[in-house]
């Protein structure tokens, strides 16, 4: 139970947060072992930072269904590349996706382009006008975060500020395109276990053990999700970089490490 609180801990802060809860999962993988690993888990924290985007962003869901159905599409477009990549590394790569010393350099990555964001000038673009193109290149920018240790958060709210959103809007479109990012992963985590390939480790949960997992992530998820919108609208997103670029250097080192 304390392993599962932890993990849905990291899941709820990193998902939001420009910190890359695939990185820090990773990280926690190694050391905690295959808990950290388990489809089944990876359902159950998702279901709960998923209910943490619905709850804050419900106003903005509904527009979609009245007002604003165009940006369903721009949602359709800016999802394909996470597709393709993600079906390609799932397909082929699938080692990259538990690759410490990889989540380590990319976690650099991460911090990076925060920086670079931090030195953006303001935009004062609105997520409803994007371009179909614009749209489509910000999911690029989300399914380079399909590696572990690239902030989705804050690759697509990069993509967004890039191609003229202002920062509000770059945070709303970058978490409207979590949405089906993340029930693309729970359908292929899912697909795992029908597949039963995580028939064993699934039995491993009782009932209250998977509910305790998703409502910490949800919890914690609304937390963060409040603070990066708060942050985002201070400006304040690239201190994060303090964060990633140290426990990037300290996974390669210790991932380094370990191969010696």
């Amino acid at each position: 139970m304390l392993q599962i609180i932890i993990l849905a801990i990291v899941q709820g802060i990193a998902e939001f947060l420009p910190i890359s809860s695939s990185g820090h999962l990773v990280v926690l993988g190694a050391m905690m072992g295959e808990l950290s690993e388990s489809a089944t888990m990876e359902i159950i924290l998702h279901a709960g930072t998923l209910g943490s985007i619905l709850v804050i962003y419900w106003r903005r869901i509904l527009d979609l269904l009245t007002r604003d159905r165009r940006v369903i599409g721009l949602m359709v477009v800016g999802t394909i590349p996470a597709v393709i990549v993600g079906l390609t590394i799932k397909e082929s790569f699938e080692w990259l996706l538990r690759d410490p010393l990889l989540a380590g350099a990319m976690l650099i990555v991460t911090g990076v382009f925060l920086v670079i964001l931090g030195r953006l000038r303001p935009r004062d673009g609105n997520y409803q006008q994007l371009s179909y193109l614009s749209a489509f290149l910000i999911g690029c920018f989300q399914a380079f975060a399909i590696l572990p240790g690239v902030s989705r958060s804050g690759s697509t709210i990069l993509g967004g500020r890039l191609f003229g959103l202002k920062g509000d809007d770059s945070v709303t479109f970058s978490f409207l395109l979590a949405i089906p990012a993340i029930c693309g992963a729970t359908v292929l985590a899912a697909k795992d276990i029908i597949k039963g390939e995580e028939v064993v480790s699934s039995l491993q949960y009782s009932t209250t053990q998977m509910l305790v997992g998703a409502v910490v992530a949800f919890l914690v998820g609304l937390v963060a999700l409040k603070w990066l919108i708060g942050w985002s609208r201070l400006d304040r997103l690239h201190w994060f970089a303090y964060w990633c670029i140290p426990m990037g250097i300290l996974v390669i080192i210790g991932s380094v490490k370990n191969l010696l």
